[in-house]
């Protein structure tokens, strides 16, 4: 299976030729950028609403329960002012049946996960609408699109070392369902152009080093085998970059989303071992790579710092990939082992939040760290490293840092300045 995967990329690919180009350059104004841009994923369409927009005037005027909570928490979104909003575009959602158009209108809850305030919205095509609003109102708000999850129906059957409750969305596209993966693309790209909010900034794929996003990371569960995801991401990266040629316009990869992992096992994929494998085609799609990386403390803290593990595994590839800039497009801070639940008290979230404040310090020393994103704004119940909590009735320290740093532009004095108390 492998090797007929390898076959397939490399006529996928074939059209790059040896020396194949990037989709498009950086920037000049991000490369040149002094100090990290700051990011943020939140993708509630009621939170995203400019304060000044019709629709957040209308709903903070309402009775509904909620409604102040989420008008407070829309200005505090807004006060952040994010270059860029990352928003998680879920396609084994959007198109659970084959032959069917993406449900870009798909209604949403609105809801943390069951917890309200809750205010429901017409899926991407209203997150895209909030998006515009704060544009037109303030600019910033940059939408930077990840697509996840594999249809049923678009799934590679089961293969290789895969974990016991593994499942059709975690496996790669078939040819035909990688047709369709560029139709939800394009999709993606008219519905932007109705909502007018130019889609500049794709990655193909959100964390293609974790099983639970892709799957096999490994055609079989022995230690020394090679990593096989890469192959599979490097075909999604391919058909990403030649829709988005087909689109036109002002358009750029952003590879990797890779989560922090420093050594392998057999159901991931290191950071180091992912660009290593990672076909010298895909490698050069892109000059901007994609981290997640969280505050960890105590005993749960990495080695090392995983930002410059990436640099140097893609520096040791040379040619293409060596100064490539990084983005961490997840970062965070609650329990001491980010994701557990938050533990409670002022002494715990100052604690967090210093250690995400020593963190962001380091990384706005190093020039090649373009962008950082809070994950996320409001408290994810399943992943609980937002700024508010997921009621909306509690602020964390973490959101006065980052108000601080964007109202400083500059990440270094903070860790020092006491920006968290």
């Amino acid at each position: 299976m492998l090797s007929a995967l390898a076959a397939a990329l490399a006529v996928s690919l074939g059209a790059c030729g040896s020396s194949p180009r990037r989709t498009s350059s950086v920037p000049a104004t991000q490369a040149a950028a002094a100090t990290p841009s700051f990011g943020i994923t939140e993708d509630d369409a009621a939170l995203l609403w400019s304060p000044q927009s019709p629709v957040a005037l209308a709903a903070g005027a309402a009775a509904a329960p909620g409604a102040q909570a989420l008008a407070r928490a829309r200005a505090q979104l807004t006060a952040l002012h994010p270059r860029y909003v990352r928003l998680l575009v879920d396609w084994a959602a959007l198109q659970p049946h084959a032959g069917e158009a993406p449900q870009l209108e798909r209604p949403v809850s609105g809801c943390a996960r069951t917890i309200g305030p809750c205010a429901p919205y017409a899926g991407l095509r209203e997150e895209l609408a909030a998006i515009a609003s704060q544009q037109r109102h303030g600019g910033g708000f940059e939408a930077v699109i990840v697509i996840y999850g594999t249809p049923a129906w678009a799934a590679r059957p089961a293969f290789g070392c895969e974990r016991a409750r593994a499942s059709a969305f975690s496996r790669a596209p078939t040819a035909a369902g990688l047709a369709a993966y560029r139709g939800l693309i394009h999709a993606l790209v008219g519905l932007s152009a109705r909502e007018g909010v130019a889609l500049r900034w794709w990655a193909p794929w959100n964390e293609p080093n974790d099983p639970t996003f892709l799957s096999p990371q490994r055609s079989s569960c022995a230690a020394a085998t090679p990593a096989s995801a890469p192959l599979a991401y490097a075909r999604l990266a391919a058909a990403m970059a030649a829709q988005l040629r087909a689109e036109g316009g002002e358009r750029h990869l952003l590879l990797g989303e890779l989560n922090a992992y420093e050594g392998p096992a057999f159901d991931r994929t290191s950071i180091s071992e992912f660009v290593a494998t990672l076909p010298a085609q895909a490698l050069c799609l892109s000059g901007v790579w994609a981290i997640h990386v969280y505050a960890a403390r105590g005993a749960s803290a990495p080695a090392q710092d995983p930002v410059g593990i990436l640099e140097r595994a893609l520096d040791a590839r040379g040619g293409c990939a060596r100064a490539a800039q990084i983005w961490v497009t997840e970062a965070g801070t609650g329990a001491p082992h980010p994701g557990d639940p938050s533990a409670s008290g002022r002494a715990e979230e100052l604690a967090a939040c210093r250690a995400l404040s020593r963190q962001l310090a380091l990384w706005s020393g190093d020039p090649r760290v373009g962008a950082v994103f809070q994950y996320t704004f409001r408290d994810d119940p399943a992943f609980p490293v937002g700024l508010v909590d997921a009621r909306l009735d509690h602020t964390y320290p973490a959101y006065r840092l980052w108000l601080a740093w964007q109202s400083e532009r500059s990440l270094a004095p903070l860790a020092r300045r006491g920006a968290c108390a």
